[in-house]
């Protein structure tokens, strides 16, 4: 009998290690995935700033919101992707306050997104049905003010949850370790409350933006008031953004698909969670690279390496 249980034992010892083990591979080949996926979207982006910088694109307005919601979607990405890493290596949790701090950043550039994309879609609108003015309107100056319009008005709901945090909860609880995410962190009644708010209004505003510049130039190239090229290309641009906003919202039905799905394979839980945050949180970035990286003429000149340049290069050299 002792050899038989002996024997059980061993048996199921055996087999919890090797269920620790396929644990500990599955979190290490998704947080190599992600790794590979941020680095790709990095280089990306790395050049899209690379070209702007190096170029006259940093004294036009409309690829000056462009370069900022590239930088914005950088540093969302680098902290979520972080975050991710660090909810592994770190079983026991992170520091709160260091948690927070992410958090404020995560949940402000996912907010600049959208806001961006109004103001592109609203220099767009001026630059077709009121090209006379648009020089006047559309300084470089007034870029970067809106940008900063841009930060204050997203990053004011995320210091409000800090502010929350600090009058419901004892001081002591940021020195302590989390588990970090929102829920764990502001896990109030009231927070989901104002939180879904304000994700309302943001994409309502958006929303409409959008919906009205449209048909602004499509009506303008209607009247035959301006170029019908220009309009058509702003029109899809447009579009464009919309099919962006649109990405931007998963992120938002992220609670109902994870609710579904784990429903349905519960013992799936950590492989659904990770494939929903790479579907709604990294993989729709890659759409802003697409949508000027190769269909801007202007800027994909740029980009481009010309076998012609490669090879004075080297005989310089």
């Amino acid at each position: 009998m002792c050899s038989n249980f002996s024997i059980k034992e061993m048996n199921s010892t055996a087999s919890l290690l090797d269920m620790n083990f396929t644990s500990q591979i599955i979190a290490l080949t998704k947080n190599i995935v992600a790794m590979l996926v941020w680095l790709a979207l990095s280089f990306i982006n790395g050049s899209m700033v690379h070209t702007f910088l190096n170029h006259i694109f940093y004294s036009d307005p409309r690829y000056i919101l462009y370069i900022h919601l590239v930088i914005n979607d950088m540093i969302m990405l680098s902290f979520a992707v972080m975050l991710q890493v660090i909810t592994y290596v770190l079983p026991y949790g992170l520091n709160m306050l260091v948690c927070c701090m992410m958090l404020v950043i995560i949940s402000t550039t996912n907010r600049n997104s959208p806001l961006n994309l109004a103001g592109m879609a609203i220099e767009r609108y001026i630059a077709v049905c009121k090209p006379l003015h648009h020089i006047q309107i559309c300084t470089v100056r007034r870029t970067y003010i809106l940008i900063c319009l841009i930060w204050s008005v997203a990053v004011i709901p995320a210091l409000s949850d800090i502010i929350i945090v600090l009058a419901t909860k004892p001081f002591t609880t940021f020195s302590t370790g989390v588990i970090c995410y929102n829920n764990a962190v502001y896990g109030s009644s009231y927070h989901k409350a104002t939180s879904t708010a304000v994700h309302i209004v943001n994409l309502s505003f958006v929303f409409l933006t959008l919906v009205v510049t449209y048909f602004k130039v499509f009506f303008a190239a209607k009247a035959a008031i301006t170029d019908p090229a220009s309009a058509r290309k702003a029109r899809n641009t447009i579009l464009l953004h919309g099919v962006q906003l649109l990405f931007c919202m998963l992120g938002y039905i992220t609670p109902l698909t994870n609710m579904i799905l784990l429903s349905l394979f519960p013992n799936k839980r950590t492989i659904i969670l990770f494939s929903n945050f790479l579907f709604t949180n990294v993989l729709p970035r890659l759409l802003s690279p697409v949508i000027y990286g190769s269909r801007d003429q202007k800027f994909a000149k740029y980009m481009r390496i010309k076998p012609t340049e490669v090879q004075v290069n080297s005989k310089k050299r």
